[in-house]
């Protein structure tokens, strides 16, 4: 990804590049690159719209995971080829061997910081904090579940709108490295 820089490149394959991290056994499922589809619903307005998702968790052999998200509509069309969504940041592991911290910013201005615990190829997370840019979209607070299920990596969350719980994303994707 940033070849020619005079550091090693993060790598999602954990039987090349450096070591991942003893600190980070309770994310080791999760390194790799995922991809897949499901819904996306706006939380105003509880319409969903079927999108594919794409997932990077890699790593440097630092105590932290790189993460990135993709999103489109699924359908592809070219008229409104803008994707929903693309998120970036850091998953890391909290006070103790279970407890994870996750910080994510999104293309649409909001910065989350999301707490939880890692449990047997299962992190639930909930919103710790969150700041949003002055035109960003405004997230009082989010749950999120990532699991993996045999071969697949199920993700669902949801978001606070006027103090109810609604779905937000449900996917099923699958590793593809």
């Amino acid at each position: 990804m940033w070849g020619g820089l005079p550091i090693p490149d993060d790598t999602v394959d954990l039987r090349s590049g450096p070591e991942l991290s003893a600190r980070l056994l309770a994310l080791l499922p999760l390194v790799g690159q995922w991809s897949g589809t499901g819904r996306l619903a706006d939380s105003s307005t509880g319409e969903s719209v079927a999108i594919g998702l794409a997932l990077a968790f890699a790593h440097d052999g630092r105590d932290f995971l790189t993460y990135e998200s993709r999103s489109w509509l699924v359908p592809v069309d070219a008229a409104d080829a803008a994707p929903p969504l693309r998120e970036s940041g850091f998953w890391r592991r909290g006070f103790n061997q279970d407890a994870v911290e996750v910080t994510l910013a999104d293309s649409a201005g909001a910065i989350t910081v999301l707490t939880g615990v890692a449990g047997d190829a299962r992190w639930e997370l909930a919103t710790d904090s969150v700041a949003s840019a002055p035109t960003g979209r405004a997230v009082r607070a989010e749950r999120r579940l990532y699991a993996v299920v045999r071969d697949a990596l199920m993700v669902v969350s949801e978001q606070k709108v006027d103090d109810v719980w609604v779905p937000q994303l449900n996917v099923q994707l699958f590793r593809t490295r």
